[in-house]
C-alpha cells in the first residue's frame, strides 16, 4: 500500500474519442481545431489571450493522441471548462478530413497529487521534450552518459515542480523530490524543426495524475505520462 505525505486533490477531466484513430503527431492539429472552434470561450483552450499575447502558464487543457485515440485532458479550471464545451461536439475536422463523433468517453476525477514517501514509476506515453535552447547546448557538451543522466534527472524534477507550482500543489520545506530517468534520445519534428526528445520511463517520489504532460509543449501532446 502506497503511503503519501503532503498531497492535494486535483480535479482532472479526460475526454476520449475511442472510434477515431489518429497518429501521435496529429495532437497539434487537435489543439488547432478545438482552439479555433472555441476561441471566444477561454484562452485556456489555445494558450493565447484575445490580443494575441501568449499565456505563459502550465496548460490546464492539453491535446494528445494516446494509443491512436484523440484525448483531451483538463486540469482544475480546465477540468471545469471541458465537459460543457465538448459535449456539444458532433465531429472533428483534421486537415479537412471530417470524423463523425458517435461516442465520447468522459471521466471527471479527483486525484491525489504531490509528495510521496515511496517511489512511483511512470512511462512516457509520448516523447518527453526535456531540453530547451539553453540547456540543449550544455547537454551536448557533456562527455559522459552519467553526467547527461544527472542533468536530465534535475530537469525532470524542475518540470514536476513547475507542474506543482502552476496547479497549486505545495510541498513542505523538508519534502525534496528525487527522480531517475531511464530514457533514450529520439529525433522528432517540432514546428518543422528537427528536435531531440526522449522516450522511456522514470521513477520519482511524487504522485502525478495519469496522462498529464511534463516538459515543453505539453499542450501539443508531448511528455504524456502514465504510472506503471
Amino acid at each position: 500500500m502506497t503511503t503519501t505525505a503532503t498531497t492535494q486533490e486535483l480535479q482532472v477531466c479526460r475526454i476520449k474519442f475511442p472510434e477515431i484513430k489518429l497518429q501521435t503527431r496529429d495532437a497539434h492539429k487537435l489543439r488547432g481545431y478545438f482552439g479555433n472552434l472555441f476561441k471566444e470561450h477561454s484562452p485556456m483552450l489555445h494558450n493565447h489571450y484575445e490580443d494575441g499575447r501568449f499565456r505563459y502558464k502550465y496548460p490546464s487543457i492539453q491535446y494528445k493522441v494516446i494509443n491512436n485515440i484523440p484525448t483531451l485532458i483538463g486540469i482544475e479550471e480546465g477540468a471545469e471548462l471541458l465537459p460543457s464545451l465538448f459535449l456539444k461536439i458532433k465531429e472533428l475536422d483534421i486537415n479537412g478530413q471530417k470524423f463523425r463523433i458517435n461516442a465520447k468517453n468522459i471521466a471527471l476525477t479527483n486525484e491525489k497529487t504531490g509528495y510521496s514517501s515511496s517511489l512511483q514509476e511512470y512511462q512516457f506515453k509520448t516523447l518527453w521534450m526535456g531540453l530547451n535552447q539553453t540547456n540543449y547546448t550544455k547537454y551536448h557538451k557533456l562527455e559522459s552518459e552519467v553526467e547527461k543522466q544527472e542533468m536530465l534527472n534535475a530537469i525532470l524534477v524542475g518540470h514536476i515542480l513547475s507542474f506543482f507550482r502552476n496547479t497549486g500543489v505545495e510541498l513542505n520545506a523538508n519534502e525534496r523530490l528525487m527522480a531517475k530517468v531511464n530514457v533514450e534520445e529520439k529525433s522528432t519534428q517540432f514546428k518543422e524543426n528537427k528536435m531531440i526528445a526522449f522516450s522511456g520511463s522514470f521513477i520519482v517520489n511524487a504522485l502525478l495524475p495519469d496522462e498529464i504532460g511534463l516538459g515543453k509543449s505539453v499542450s501539443r501532446g508531448f511528455g504524456t505520462i502514465k504510472r506503471s
